[in-house]
């Protein structure tokens, strides 16, 4: 049965009197789904809700949350929501002293974290740094922003998995620090907490806040993981998210008894809203993949019907295809994504035509949506009976979308957040009359249809006065089968340059074939490889290739081929997957001097 709420707190009660007994979640234990029904989850939600409103927690407090996807942090979600405090999600990627700028500027005094990795961040910030001979000048640095890097006083931390508290951090610090250290912070383990609810009180806690919450109630703050500058809280509210989620389902079909597999972080909105929320909505059965690593195993475990993902998932699907040499086989997608998929829909970064070709080719509709978290997210999206290549699709039903005069897309409606936690100005930047800017660069064609064509911030402009969309570019390059990564550069140059991040095992097979003719590359190092002449040519010759059909002032001339690949735990990309450009700039600052025959000062 499909519902429409005003909240998410109502949407949450009204599937529990509706679908109590029925299958509703299923969690990998011991190697195998198991599903809990809709009142098994009701349960653990009220229990720990009581349990939380035992720590005296007041409405509109911030409860901070540092988790992968696991069973409670759904409950963690939901139990908040219920005691009316505030949800922030914070990254689990984040280094120590990123997450304790979030929990200072959100101002929580309770933190929940998933287990020994968070806490050995966590610890490392609470250890006390007296200043003194032979210290070091690392712990020095850190004493003088103490301010910003260690955690802020009187929090209370609770962890889901057993914690070694004796464990001592990791890093470059370790071997300076006391043999004993006595971390300043009390670990209490979450079933101790959970101990402490009652799932009655709980019901009690529901229904004070189904007459209390309004579409207006701050329901949570989402940190932007940005690509430049200092992260800016998003405050979405109840309104916000509940109407977000019910029209996404409106406008992408309503599909009873849908299975769906959440494997993207729910920490980010794209899978709170349109996995979790939408799973409220529509009362399907919701599946949560193990891990990362696991997704394709996961698929053929339980043979979902829908996943969301962002686009580089399903590249890495059709690479692994490719790499198996299965890539034309008929089915072969479908099998390896479980079989009975209806529908893949891709947010979070533009979706290549390569990969909407190959999976409509393969049978398998692969639909682009468009939000950003600002929008709770959803802005548009495409569906099975209205998309187009190269779309994302039309303004779901109550949004609002307008193209400015410089390109920049603007929208207005229910969706809009109220504004960033703190940050009167940063507010005022991005909304005027209740237009959000959304710092995108796109234009809708007549029939309503949205098209990205690119970041405000992200274009370039050459010393010519070419303005170039570099994730487009970019988009090109890594359709390549040698190209897992590509960023390209330009700004305020004479020309366009790239670094490029091979693929590694498909160079590998390439570098062996011309091996034949050249033995002196067929057993070289990675490293030397990627200098060797007949490699460079390699590539200089696919790049070409991927960017015939650009114009002159759009080609790359100079290209650089690194031997690592861009990721989140280095810094040099987002928690979902976009490059952050001035991070990969400074850190490859030499390599991209060399591309412009530049001396590095």
């Amino acid at each position: 049965m499909l519902l429409q709420a005003p909240t998410i707190i109502d949407l949450f009660s009204r599937r529990i009197d509706a679908d109590g007994p029925k299958p509703a979640l299923g969690i990998k234990r011991g190697g195998k789904y198991q599903w809990l029904t809709w009142n098994d989850v009701a349960t653990d939600v009220r229990r720990l809700a009581s349990a939380l409103a035992g720590l005296g927690t007041e409405p509109g407090e911030r409860i901070a949350h540092i988790s992968e996807n696991r069973y409670e942090w759904i409950l963690t979600d939901l139990a908040i929501q219920l005691v009316r405090a505030v949800h922030v999600p914070i990254q689990p990627t984040l280094a120590g002293p990123q997450i304790a700028w979030q929990l200072r500027h959100c101002g929580c005094r309770t933190v929940l974290f998933s287990g020994p990795h968070q806490a050995a961040k966590l610890i490392e910030l609470s250890l006390p740094l007296p200043l003194g001979e032979g210290r070091g000048e690392g712990l020095a640095i850190r004493q003088s922003e103490a301010t910003a890097t260690v955690l802020p006083p009187g929090i209370q931390f609770f962890t889901y998995d057993d914690c070694d508290h004796g464990a001592r951090p990791r890093g470059a610090l370790t071997d300076q620090l006391p043999a004993n250290p006595a971390p300043s912070l009390k670990i209490t383990p979450f079933a101790t907490l959970l101990e402490r609810g009652n799932p009655a009180d709980g019901l009690r806690l529901e229904k004070i806040a189904l007459e209390q919450t309004t579409p207006s109630s701050l329901t949570t703050i989402l940190y932007t993981s940005g690509t430049t500058g200092e992260p800016k809280g998003v405050m979405l509210t109840q309104g916000n998210l509940a109407n977000n989620s019910c029209q996404t389902i409106e406008a992408s079909g309503y599909i009873p008894d849908l299975l769906r597999l959440n494997f993207l972080p729910l920490s980010h909105i794209f899978a709170r809203t349109c996995d979790l929320y939408c799973w409220l909505v529509e009362g399907s059965r919701l599946a949560l993949a193990e891990s990362r690593e696991t997704v394709l195993a996961d698929c053929r475990a339980v043979h979902p019907q829908s996943l969301n993902g962002v686009p580089y998932f399903y590249d890495k699907v059709y690479r692994k295809l490719c790499a198996e040499g299965k890539q034309n086989t008929p089915g072969a997608l479908l099998a390896e994504l479980g079989g009975a998929i209806e529908r893949c829909c891709a947010g979070g970064a533009a979706l290549p035509d390569y990969l909407h070709d190959y999976f409509h080719a393969q049978g398998v509709l692969l639909l682009q949506g468009y939000g950003l978290s600002e929008s709770s997210p959803v802005i548009s999206l495409s569906t099975p009976d209205h998309h187009r290549r190269g779309s994302c699709g039309r303004p779901i039903p109550g949004i609002e979308v307008k193209i400015a005069a410089d390109g920049e897309i603007l929208t207005r409606g229910p969706h809009v957040m109220p504004g960033y936690y703190k940050n009167e100005q940063a507010t005022h930047d991005v909304i005027h009359d209740g237009w959000l800017a959304t710092g995108d660069i796109g234009r809708q064609d007549a029939d309503g249809f949205l098209y990205i064509t690119g970041r405000k911030k992200e274009i370039l402009v050459t010393l010519g006065g070419k303005n170039i969309a570099p994730v487009y570019l970019e988009s090109l390059l890594t359709e390549d089968p040698l190209i897992l990564q590509a960023m390209i550069i330009g700004d305020g140059k004479p020309y366009l340059s790239a670094l490029i991040v091979p693929n590694f095992d498909t160079l590998k097979i390439e570098q062996q074939k011309l091996g034949l003719s050249d033995p002196s590359l067929k057993d070289l190092p990675l490293k030397e490889a990627l200098t060797h002449a007949k490699i460079i040519s390699l590539y200089r010759s696919h790049i070409n290739d991927r960017l015939q059909n650009v114009s002159p002032h759009e080609q790359v001339g100079q290209f650089c081929l690194l031997d690592q690949p861009f990721t989140i735990e280095s810094g040099l990309l987002t928690p979902k997957l976009s490059l952050r450009r001035q991070q990969i700039s400074h850190h490859y600052s030499t390599e991209i001097a060399a591309l412009y025959n530049i001396k590095k000062c």
